[in-house]
C-alpha cells in the first residue's frame, strides 16, 4: 500500500497550505481541473464523502467529453448517473 504523500505526488496535486488533509487536496484538484473554483467547498465535501472511483470516473468523463466551460456540469451529471447505477444515462 502506498503512502498518501506518494499518491498525492503521483496525482500532481500542488502543495498548498490549505491542504491539511488528503481529501482537501483532492477537492482542490477537482475544482482546478473542472475550472470551477467557485464551488471549491462542494468538491472538498465530495472528496471526503463520495466514492473515489466514481469521482475519478466522472472527472475523466468531464475532461474527455465536455467543453472547458461545461466540465463542472458534465462532472455533476456523470456523478449522478454513476450513483444511480444507470448504464445508459437516461435518469
Amino acid at each position: 500500500m502506498d503512502a498518501i504523500s506518494d499518491i498525492i505526488k503521483r496525482k500532481l496535486v500542488v502543495a498548498d497550505h490549505r491542504n491539511k488533509y488528503e481529501f482537501q487536496a483532492y477537492g482542490n484538484k477537482l475544482a482546478l481541473e473542472l475550472n470551477d473554483q467557485k464551488h471549491l467547498s462542494l468538491y472538498i465535501k465530495y472528496a471526503k464523502e463520495k466514492d473515489r472511483a466514481q469521482l475519478e470516473s466522472a472527472l475523466s468523463y468531464a475532461l474527455d467529453n465536455a467543453k472547458p466551460e461545461a466540465r463542472a456540469r458534465a462532472f455533476m451529471w456523470k456523478l449522478k448517473v454513476l450513483r444511480n447505477g444507470s448504464v445508459d444515462g437516461n435518469n
